[in-house]
């Protein structure tokens, strides 16, 4: 019986702290929100934000109040995803990641590090 009781008080230990660390394991990881500092461009109709690394992220979902701050370093906060590769080429290229703006902030009227445009 001292065994019975010993095993169920460890049986219950182990699951209330499997219990305590499954829900934050799960949130940290399901909202995919990113958030990215780089240089603003506009190519084709589509924003592009640069990192300081030089990857390129087109922004999608609401980039109506960007046109002001092209050339500009700003953060966006936003889920990412990745737009089909252009097809026109026999090559294959690599999808290029996109960005779902969900904020962005201005951080600066000149970009970081940015190389002169060609």
């Amino acid at each position: 019986m001292r065994h019975l009781v010993l095993f169920s008080v460890l049986l219950l230990g182990v699951s209330w702290a499997a219990a305590q660390t499954s829900p934050s394991q799960g949130s940290s990881g399901s909202t995919g929100q990113e958030t990215v500092k780089g240089c603003l461009s506009n190519s084709g109709g589509n924003y592009m934000l640069t990192d300081k690394n030089g990857k390129a992220f087109q922004l999608t979902g609401d980039t109506s109040k960007l046109s002001d701050h092209i050339g500009h370093e700003i953060k966006v906060t936003g889920t990412e995803g990745s737009a089909p590769a252009s097809s026109d080429s026999g090559a294959m290229s690599q999808a290029t990641p996109t960005l779902e703006v969900s904020t962005f902030k201005h951080i600066s009227k000149t970009c970081e590090g940015a190389a002169p445009s060609h």
